[in-house]
């Protein structure tokens, strides 16, 4: 059985910072793509952060410079740091696991950004 566990989410003020995190089982872990996506309400699901088996990130423009991306392959985790909030920031934040003939969504934690 498949399982992507998210942690981590929370409410902060603007400008500050959270880090999620995101436990897989079920799966070979290395295998997979890891994927950050978040959808605030009423809105679609957006692709937040990328990072490759071997390790490569990538962002959306949106949280360039402020979010970052890291997996550690041997606890089968991938986190997402989170420094500089703003508002705009504010969804649900799921975990996705891709590795083109499979894919698996986390059930997702609410970030909310507000003073």
């Amino acid at each position: 059985q498949v399982e992507l566990v998210e942690s981590g989410g929370g409410s902060v003020q603007p400008g500050g910072s959270l880090r999620l995190s995101c436990e897989a089982s079920g799966i070979t872990f290395s295998m997979y793509v890891m994927n950050w996506y978040r959808q605030a309400p009423g809105k679609q699901r957006r692709l937040v952060a990328s990072i490759t088996n071997g390790g490569s990130p990538e962002y959306a423009d949106s949280v360039k410079g402020r979010f970052t991306i890291s997996r550690d392959n041997a606890k089968n985790t991938v986190d997402l740091q989170m420094n500089s909030l703003k508002p705009d920031d504010t969804a649900v934040y799921y975990c996705n696991a891709d590795a083109g003939w499979a894919n698996y969504w986390g059930q997702g934690t609410q970030v909310t950004v507000s003073s």
